[in-house]
């Protein structure tokens, strides 16, 4: 009895990044996500927001699809068993639509912020989640957090889009990516197929946004800093900061994963403060205060999980 006690707890006991809390994971998914937009940010004097969208997902296609070889690639063989099993019409339609979305949000982001400020724009591309978290609120406390993130986001955004009508509608477009990618990618994360979604939907999103973004990239090619600089971007971004989502949205609702996106602005203030020595106001710790706010007071609920980690 003991022993099948002992043994019953040890298959079900958490492994890897399962053992860690969706909010624990999201948080470093954004810090990853918020430090390569600002390392993207530095280079657009010298290379076009578009060439650095491309060559970020293109770079993070080849890396994913590296990590993830056994889990999409039809030559896959271990002990002379095929590892990766066939994709269907609908994953397959699902994981090119997902990895388009990525590569249209990151490029009409990139533009934006070429044109608003990093913190403001991150803040005003929240709609998008906000809109998806407000359609699938069905419960007074769920209400609340939504209520208390959003106006958590609009006291950091300040409100402020100026007069700079093109980089409002680029944050716009953004922003109703951002809702697509949120849907889009629960349904590839609960494919069970670990980064190989993500990997394989970015070769769709590769090509569709290369014939914008391979003009001018023959200077980024030639220039080792500038390939490295989009390379490390491409890292953070999409390779750790959306692997990480990837296995955050195999755990929670959509609903909830879309408040946790109201923790991106709070996170860039403070990545902000601690690197660039931006101390936020005090109407900016409100704003925090608030999200955060929202954030914990969202209930808990998780989707049951489809295998132990760690996801590769």
């Amino acid at each position: 009895m003991t022993t099948t006690s002992a043994t019953s707890r040890q298959k079900t006991a958490p492994r890897g990044l399962s053992a860690f809390s969706p909010e624990a994971i999201f948080v470093i998914s954004g810090i990853s996500q918020n430090a390569g937009s600002v390392l993207a940010k530095s280079i657009f004097g010298e290379v076009r927001p578009a060439t650095v969208a491309w060559i970020r997902i293109s770079f993070a296609t080849f890396v994913l699809l590296g990590l993830s070889w056994r889990h999409w690639s039809p030559w896959s063989r271990r002990d002379g068993v095929r590892t990766a099993r066939p994709w269907t019409p609908s994953e397959a339609r699902a994981t090119a639509l997902f990895g388009c979305t990525i590569a249209l949000m990151n490029l009409f982001f990139y533009l934006a912020i070429d044109r608003l400020q990093l913190g403001k724009g991150l803040a005003i591309e929240f709609i998008g989640p906000i809109a998806v978290a407000a359609s699938r609120t069905r419960t007074r406390r769920n209400a609340v957090a939504l209520g208390l993130a959003a106006l958590g986001v609009c006291v950091l955004s300040g409100l402020e889009i100026g007069n700079n009508t093109e980089g409002v509608v680029f944050i716009l477009l953004a922003s109703s990516m951002w809702a697509t990618y949120i849907v889009l990618g629960s349904r590839v994360a609960r494919q069970d197929r670990g980064l190989a979604g993500l990997g394989v939907g970015l070769v769709a999103g590769s090509l569709l946004i290369a014939p914008v973004g391979v003009v001018g990239s023959a200077e980024v090619f030639s220039t080792p800093r500038l390939l490295a600089t989009c390379c490390a971007v491409g890292l953070l971004t999409t390779v750790i900061g959306q692997g990480l989502d990837q296995h955050v949205l195999r755990r929670i609702a959509p609903r909830r994963f879309a408040v946790m996106l109201a923790l991106l602005p709070v996170i860039a203030t403070v990545l902000a403060f601690l690197t660039l020595d931006e101390r936020p106001s005090p109407l900016d710790l409100v704003g925090i205060a608030l999200v955060l706010a929202g954030v914990i007071t969202q209930q808990r609920d998780e989707l049951p999980q489809l295998v132990d980690e760690p996801i590769q």
